[in-house]
């Protein structure tokens, strides 16, 4: 954790002198690229100060931090999915569909939420209805 602690904020450090040299070569007069390099510095920050905290409520040293440090240390349980569902194929569509809206035309909004709105219902429910019920 520790080097990406230190990726994250050498990324934030850049991208603020970055985007103070930008604002600075374009007058402060362009208003995407100066507010943006800021507000990636700035969630940069967030992070570093996120992960500070993580790793200092962990302990010390994951097992990624030291030399020899193995794979095995890291694994546990990650969740249970799915490999049978096919909800996340349909709320993929209705997403497609949405983005889709926003360049072709707002019409086939009406057509992208309720494909959208089923398929996040039938993933967030599909564990509380038939075979796999708990």
């Amino acid at each position: 954790m520790k080097a990406t602690i230190k990726l994250f904020l050498m990324l934030a450090v850049f991208c603020l002198i970055v985007g103070f040299i930008y604002g600075y070569v374009t007058d402060f007069q362009e208003l995407a690229g100066f507010p943006a390099l800021l507000a990636l510095s700035a969630m940069s920050f967030m992070l570093v100060i996120y992960l500070w905290l993580v790793q200092r409520s962990t302990g010390g040293t994951l097992p990624e931090d030291r030399e020899d440090g193995e794979i095995v240390e890291m694994s546990g349980d990650y969740g249970t999915f799915s490999p049978w569902s096919w909800w996340p194929l349909l709320l993929g569509i209705g997403c497609a569909l949405f983005v889709t809206a926003l360049a072709v035309g707002w019409w086939i909004v009406g057509l992208a939420v309720p494909v959208a709105l089923l398929g996040l219902l039938g993933l967030i429910f599909e564990h509380s209805r038939g075979e796999h019920s708990h």
